[in-house]
């Protein structure tokens, strides 16, 4: 399947990137971000909040955002 990937982390990208069908929001952070720590971010699938365990379908737009910007006060 292929989603529409959006991180706002530092310099920020979009791009559509294959994934496997039944991946999860928490396997597609942790390909494209990292370590699984949704507490640092707002993880959201069409703009909806999304939880760890949510299914990607095709054509999903998935977005991370990070709360708290490196160095900010």
């Amino acid at each position: 399947m292929k989603v529409l990937l959006i991180s706002n982390d530092a310099g920020g990208y979009a791009h559509h990137v294959e994934a496997p069908d039944n991946t999860t929001v928490q396997q597609m952070f942790e390909r494209h971000v990292g370590a699984f720590h949704a507490e640092s971010y707002l993880i959201r699938v069409n703009r909806q909040p999304a939880a760890a365990d949510q299914l990607l379908r095709d054509g999903d737009r998935v977005s991370f955002t990070p709360q708290k910007i490196e160095g900010a006060a």
